[in-house]
């Protein structure tokens, strides 16, 4: 049996008449770029996240970018990251002119761990920037007495955590701004790239949509130096008909691996979950020793597989990293993380093929 890493011809059939219909809505009213259907969407988005505002651009990284430069995040600022994520979450820091600092993250759970945020704090700290990595929200409780305490901004990336809550609120809602990414493979996902930003900070808002629109104030009048990073009317209008469905997509992200602990509980390293914030499985990620072994015996026996992420944020060469501590935990996390199948659509049988090969693997490894 081949089992794919995600299949979205799976989500999109059943919505095809729905679909469908939010194409020809936008190819009748010409509303390309911006417009009614990106106004609609983003209304809708802020109610469900439970913001005063949504902001729709380009995608999650120019979500990350325009959020910390409407904060007014620039050159001589620090941003603490966690140590490890995905690139684009330091990348973003760098290109508003600031400098990304690396925080370790927890072993259980690969998020940005509270103490070691304190201990990255200094003297030119504006903010902290935690990820809701595989689609579990960070301690947002303890960062936020964190931050308080030290006059610092707290935002979130919220690229992997559509739906996901702590305490019952969403993320997205948890910090003075969240950025959000509609990648294709995203819980919440578009038929091409987009983001956003959610806020209840008034002049935030109003200062990220400038900078989405090339800075424009009226139609010639041009208060700063933005960018081309709008919302497509079109990918507004799919996001419109998935975001009815994305409970019930999380939900049997969840199911599903409920599934897969029940069958590798102790025999591969699971993610922990906490009980006040409820993971949504963005992705399905366990830790084994021999990372590639496994990986390559689940490829050859047609069951795909990623790594998430195979480099910790302070070695990129690209970025510009100030890390003052050791951070082993991340680099723990880099060496011996694989992503297994989750998707909605995942079927049980599917389910079983994936788990029972780990399992083989490794009970003759």
């Amino acid at each position: 049996m081949h089992v794919p890493f995600m299949a979205l011809s799976r989500q999109h059939e059943p919505l095809a008449t729905e679909l469908r219909a939010a194409f020809d809505r936008v190819l009748g009213s010409s509303g390309f770029i911006l417009g009614e259907e990106v106004e609609r969407f983003e209304a809708e988005f802020a109610a469900y996240c439970g913001t005063a505002h949504c902001i729709g651009v380009g995608s999650g990284t120019a979500a990350l970018m325009i959020m910390l430069q409407a904060a007014g995040i620039g050159p001589g600022d620090e941003v603490i990251v966690p140590a490890h994520t995905f690139i684009a979450t330091a990348l973003a820091v760098e290109h508003a002119g600031a400098t990304p600092v690396c925080a370790e993250v927890e072993a259980g759970t690969g998020l940005i761990d509270p103490d070691a945020v304190r201990a990255a704090i200094g003297p030119r700290t504006a903010a902290v920037l935690p990820v809701h990595l595989y689609g579990q929200v960070c301690r947002m409780d303890e960062l936020r007495r964190l931050a308080d305490g030290a006059g610092l901004a707290l935002f979130e990336d919220a690229a992997q955590a559509h739906g996901a809550a702590h305490h019952g609120r969403r993320a997205g809602a948890l910090g003075r701004a969240a950025s959000f990414s509609f990648y294709p493979s995203k819980n919440l996902g578009a038929l091409g790239d987009g983001g956003a930003v959610c806020t209840d900070d008034d002049q935030l808002a109003g200062a990220a949509r400038r900078f989405r629109d090339l800075g424009r104030l009226g139609s010639q009048e041009h208060a700063v130096p933005g960018y081309n990073e709008r919302l497509d009317g079109l990918q507004a209008a799919f996001l419109r008909v998935k975001l009815g469905h994305l409970d019930a997509y999380n939900a049997a992200r969840r199911e599903r691996a409920a599934w897969y602990g029940e069958q590798l509980h102790g025999i591969v390293q699971l993610l922990a979950e906490r009980s006040e914030s409820p993971c949504i499985y963005h992705l399905f990620p366990i830790r084994v020793a021999d990372r590639a072994g496994l990986g390559a015996d689940l490829r050859a026996r047609g069951i795909a597989t990623g790594v998430h992420y195979p480099v910790a944020v302070p070695d990129h060469p690209a970025l510009s990293v100030r890390a003052d501590h050791d951070t082993p935990i991340a680099h723990d996390w880099a060496r011996r993380e694989l992503s297994l199948p989750i998707f909605p659509e995942l079927t049980r049988d599917e389910l079983d093929v994936v788990a029972g090969a780990v399992t083989a693997h490794l009970a003759v490894a």
